[in-house]
């Protein structure tokens, strides 16, 4: 597929077998009245799964999702900091990938990139991905039908590639929660849902070393590892845990010979710029690149 290019809607065999279920029901309930409390159990059962499959960021039951690169990277790993910018805590992230020379995908917020464009810059002209993360990054996103999630989704996507010069060509979805109706949406944008190996859940832990922890437990090749530049916890000295942890993960990494890439350097190929053309290409237009 080409990357972000709309694509046709391909049910999942878990959404086929909710319909089947419901055709089911249906028929059931027509030709012996007396069944109905059955045809109404099956189907409620099936809409339970679906919730649960919603709730579960990992799962791939309501359409693709990536929780891990692709084979061809090699032995590179993926580093995805979501719900940025952040004034306080975007720029000491960066100058943190900066020392690693480690690229990394931000999922940011419609809403606060333009509230901060020029954080939105710095992350693409220092040779990192931005990606969408939903214009307003509701809590009942998960609860909006699909007229909803598109507003959402597409507001974000005209707002990141206007401050970028390129379209976002994957989407996370607020705390990973989703129901049935993204996929088709995500299709229809040219977009593919990504969501992570492991997280540190560093927006709710005050100890950086228990969050570096969570995702150095296992740490493999093709990882995708989830941190937070926005909404980020602080420890007891009120320093945000994400500088910490991502320091240890960094150096941790480095040390298994593990390079950090972008996610879409993982879908189209491309190589990362090196650091001295990053350097250079700090003052350069985001449109340009």
């Amino acid at each position: 597929m080409t990357a972000g290019v709309p694509r046709r809607w391909r049910p999942t065999p878990a959404i086929g077998g909710i319909v089947a279920v419901h055709a089911g029901a249906a028929a059931l309930a027509a030709v012996q009245p007396a069944c109905w409390p059955y045809a109404a159990g099956a189907v409620a059962a099936s809409h339970a799964m679906m919730a649960t499959a919603g709730l579960w960021p990992r799962s791939a039951l309501l359409g693709p999702n990536w929780t891990r690169l692709p084979e061809h990277v090699g032995t590179q790993i993926a580093i995805t900091i979501d719900d940025g910018p952040d004034p306080e805590v975007t720029p000491r992230v960066l100058d943190l990938l900066d020392r690693y020379d480690a690229r990394a995908t931000f999922f940011c917020i419609g809403e606060l990139a333009l509230r901060y464009p020029h954080l939105v810059e710095a992350i693409v002209a220092r040779g990192h991905a931005v990606e969408n993360h939903s214009q307003h990054h509701r809590h009942h996103f998960s609860l909006m039908g699909p007229r909803g999630m598109h507003r959402e989704i597409e507001a974000a996507q005209r707002t990141l590639a206007e401050l970028t010069g390129t379209a976002p060509l994957f989407f996370r979805a607020p705390a990973g929660l989703r129901n049935p109706f993204l996929e088709p949406v995500l299709c229809g944008l040219g977009l593919r849902l990504a969501s992570w190996t492991r997280r540190g859940f560093d927006t709710r832990a005050s100890d950086a070393a228990k969050v570096a922890d969570r995702l150095l437990r296992g740490l493999a090749a093709r990882d995708i590892l989830l941190l937070h530049d926005g909404h980020a916890a602080h420890d007891e000295q009120g320093r945000p845990v994400v500088f910490d942890a991502l320091d240890i993960v960094l150096l941790a990494a480095r040390d298994a010979g593990l390079s950090c890439t972008t996610l879409r350097a993982a879908l189209t190929g491309a190589q990362a710029l090196p650091s001295a053309e990053r350097t250079g290409a700090t003052t350069a237009a985001p449109g340009s690149r």
